[in-house]
Parts: structure tokens; C-alpha cells; sequence
């Protein structure tokens, strides 16, 4: 039964725990002996706090007999990059930094997730300061991909990613400021969400940058991924930057036809720089939508190298603001390749950030009038590449040039601009590690995005 249970979506097994098919405590147990039985392996969680899980899944299930169980997601266990802060629990961003840093207060998206009577088993392993895209951490070393341990598992939210996809959790959260929920998604198989810039409060969340940064959901269907984000999405008065807009229903019209939808290939994402096992999945994954009626046509774009120029002057002068005490104190403390990109961020004019800043609104704009103006939604890929080994980056980083700008190069101009992004995973490439597609929308169309993903899985 543990097997059966584990191989559930989280919708599936929410409504299981519902049906009382399942307690609580029974899934949190199979949970629990798994994640455990695979740390060695996967090095998925920072820390899992078995103990407090359990009190909570008896919990859980005492209000289901009382009939007092009503969140939609009553008694699920999940867990989460560990740098969503949680009142007198250690959040320690993956560094050595924060390693006994306790917040005396808690994120609302967690509290949120608690509301919706979701259990939390603990911090998952991230990149360090969620500060690259391969997954490398000082704190605990990194997370390994479950198809092969040998490959990278993306970053900056590698742990989410890497148990989601080992099917050791139902969903869990990652932040994104380049690309951190969509590529560790893409790269494990799984699915994650962008959502709109605003869409979700960042309050009690570690920053790397106040401009760009998101919180998302990584989960295994793109359902799964819509009832996290329903749950966690909406205005907060505690992030006074975060949309009043009212949040939809984003499971109500999931399944609804696509027949006539407009699908938009952008030629400056799908050009030759696509390695052919990368191309035949995602042409295999466009004749799908083809197929359930959607029009996909070509259309022309903005090219994407200056988007991730302007979004690189934000997020590295923000994360060298941010860091700049620490930096001064205890570089040290750093991994090198870290402390290397969070210094860069210095050498940036003040007139250079403050310009990226500004041209936000415009170039959004001109984007949305270029991109939106003949199709509903773009499809373009998440990795031009199959999936590099932890070798090959090694030995990139010890040569010096960052490949981090080629593993973002489909993803950072989507922060940059605000626009919500969701990945999808679509096949494998020739190494047996999985390929992913994201679907492009304008601001706050997540339903969507949503329904497009999910009539294509």
C-alpha cells in the first residue's frame, strides 16, 4: 500500500486522505521512510523533523474524525526550500551563514500552506543563498538527480525538484528569480510554476533579489501545481507589494478544450542552438497540442540577451546589497563560486541598476504587443541542452567562465518582464535524463497556463 500511496498526485492522494481510503499518519509514515531511505542517495532534505510530522498527521487526522478537516490540503506532508521561514525553526538558506539562524516569525506562504491543513516535514536542500543554477552547497553538499545521480539537478531549489521528483513528495515550494523553480523542474521531470511577479507574497522569504524574486510551487502534474498555487497565491497586507487581484479558481476550467487556442513557437528560442534529441521532444510535444486543436504558428520576439543583461544588473546588485556586511565580515563562509557572482554584483553603477530598473515597464510592454499580439500563449524550451553532468560543470567552474547565463538563457528574461512561466516535462533526451517545455502567458493568465498543461498531460 505504501507504493500505491507514494505513487499518487497530491490531488489524488488529498482526496484519498478525504475518503478516508488513507489516514494521514499512514501517508507521513511512508513518506517519512522513504525520504529517509533515499537521503543518502538524493541529499534531497537540509533537515526532516519526523517527530513534529507525525504529531501533526495524528492531528490531522483527530480533526478529520470530528469532521473538522476542510483545507485542500488536509494532512498532505510536504516540505520546502529551506528559506521560507517558519517561527523557532532553523532556515538555513543553504549556507554556513545561517546554519543557527532561527526567525521568530513565519512566511506567509507557509502559513497559508497550514491553513490549507498541509503537515511540513522540514528544509529541503537548495543552492546555497539560492545564488546558482546547478545546485551546489556549501552547508550539506548537493542534491542529486533521481535519474542519475551523476547529473546535475538544477538550482536554486535542487532539494524541491530532486524529492519531488523521486517521488518522496507530493509538491513542495522553490523561489525563482532566474529560473530556480523551472529548471531544477525541468531537469528532475517534474512540473513548476513562475507564477505572475505579485501573484504570491514573498514576506518572511530569504531574499537574493527584492525586484525579482517569486515564490513557486514545484509538484508532479501540472493539478497538483495549480491547487499549491490556489492555495498560495493572493494578496498579503504583509507584502505590501503583492496583487490585490482576486485569485481564480485554477482548477475549475482545467480540463476544458483547447481547440482554437493560439500557441506561439518564438524563431529566437527555437533556432539552431536547439541539440536535436532536445528539438525531437519538444516537436513531439507541440504535435500533441496540434492534435487537441490549438493553432501553433511561428511568430517573432524580442531577442532574449538583453532581458538577461537588465535582469542580471537587478539581481546581483540587490543580492550584493543584501550581502555586502557579510561579504565584508566573512567571505570566507562562502563557496567560491558564490562569493565570486554575489561580489560582481558591486562593480554594477548605480546608474546601471536604476536604468534596469526603469525600462522594466516599457520593454514589458513593447514584449506583451510583439509576443501577444497574434497567439494566447508561447512555447518555447527550458534547456537548449540535454542535462549536463556535475562533471562538466566542475570542470567549467574551475576554467572560470560562468555557464549560468546558457542554462537561464529561456528563463531570466521571464522574471525580468514579470510574466508567469510553467514547465512542463515533455520526454527524455539521448542521455536518459528528462526534457521540459514552459508555457509563456501575459500577466496573470495562470488559469491559462493551467489548462494548457494539463490537457497536454
Amino acid at each position: 500500500m505504501n507504493n500505491d500511496m507514494l505513487a499518487m498526485s497530491l490531488c489524488e492522494i488529498a482526496e484519498a486522505i478525504q475518503k478516508r481510503k488513507v489516514s494521514s499518519l499512514e501517508v507521513t509514515e511512508a513518506v517519512i521512510s522513504r525520504a529517509q531511505q533515499l537521503q543518502t542517495t538524493l541529499n534531497g532534505f537540509i533537515f526532516l523533523d519526523a517527530e513534529q510530522a507525525l504529531k501533526a498527521a495524528r492531528q490531522a487526522d483527530e480533526l478529520q474524525a470530528r469532521g473538522e478537516a476542510t483545507g485542500l490540503l488536509h494532512g498532505i506532508p510536504l516540505a520546502h526550500k529551506d528559506m521560507f521561514y517558519r517561527a523557532g525553526r532553523a532556515s538555513t538558506c543553504g549556507s554556513k551563514l545561517r546554519k543557527e539562524f532561527v526567525p521568530n516569525y513565519t512566511s506567509t506562504v507557509l502559513s497559508r500552506l497550514d491553513e490549507a491543513g498541509a503537515l511540513d516535514l522540514g528544509g529541503l536542500n537548495m543552492s546555497e543563498f539560492a545564488c546558482n543554477p546547478f545546485g551546489l552547497n556549501i552547508l550539506v553538499g548537493r542534491a542529486c538527480n533521481p535519474w542519475n545521480p551523476d547529473y546535475i539537478s538544477g538550482g536554486s531549489s535542487s532539494g524541491s525538484g530532486v524529492t519531488v521528483a523521486a517521488r518522496i513528495l507530493y509538491g513542495a515550494l522553490g523561489s525563482d528569480t532566474g529560473g530556480s523553480v523551472r529548471l531544477p523542474a525541468a531537469i528532475c521531470g517534474v512540473v513548476g510554476l513562475l507564477p505572475t511577479n505579485t501573484r504570491v507574497s514573498r514576506y518572511g522569504v530569504m531574499p537574493l533579489s527584492f525586484s525579482l524574486d517569486n515564490a513557486g510551487p514545484i509538484a508532479r502534474t501540472v493539478r497538483d501545481c495549480a491547487r499549491l498555487t490556489q492555495v498560495i497565491a493572493g494578496f498579503d497586507p504583509m507584502d505590501p507589494t503583492s496583487s490585490t487581484r482576486e485569485v481564480p479558481n485554477y482548477e475549475i476550467n482545467i480540463n476544458a478544450p483547447i481547440k482554437g487556442v493560439r500557441i506561439g513557437l518564438p524563431v529566437q528560442h527555437h533556432g539552431t542552438r536547439i541539440a536535436s534529441d532536445v528539438r525531437a521532444a519538444l516537436e513531439a510535444s507541440i504535435k500533441v497540442f496540434r492534435e487537441h486543436g490549438a493553432e501553433v504558428l511561428e511568430i517573432q520576439t524580442p531577442e532574449p540577451e538583453p532581458f538577461d543583461v537588465l535582469a542580471n544588473t537587478i539581481i546581483l546588485s540587490e543580492a550584493a546589497a543584501i550581502h555586502a556586511r557579510w561579504l565584508r565580515e566573512q567571505s570566507d563562509e562562502y563557496t567560491p563560486i558564490v562569493r565570486e557572482r554575489l561580489e560582481f554584483g558591486f562593480s554594477f553603477p548605480a546608474v546601471k541598476y536604476v536604468e534596469a530598473l526603469s525600462l522594466r515597464g516599457n520593454l514589458l510592454n513593447d514584449y506583451l504587443d510583439k509576443a501577444f499580439n497574434k497567439v494566447d500563449v508561447l512555447l518555447l524550451p527550458m534547456l537548449s541542452e540535454p542535462v549536463p553532468t556535475m562533471a562538466s560543470i566542475e570542470k567549467m567552474l574551475n576554467a572560470g567562465p560562468d555557464l549560468s547565463f546558457n542554462l537561464a538563457m529561456h528563463t531570466r528574461l521571464f522574471n525580468y518582464l514579470g510574466l508567469p512561466s510553467l514547465s512542463i516535462p515533455c520526454g527524455f533526451s539521448d542521455n536518459g535524463l528528462p526534457v521540459g517545455f514552459q508555457l509563456v502567458g501575459a500577466p496573470f493568465s495562470e488559469d491559462r497556463l493551467f489548462n494548457l498543461g494539463h490537457v497536454f498531460q
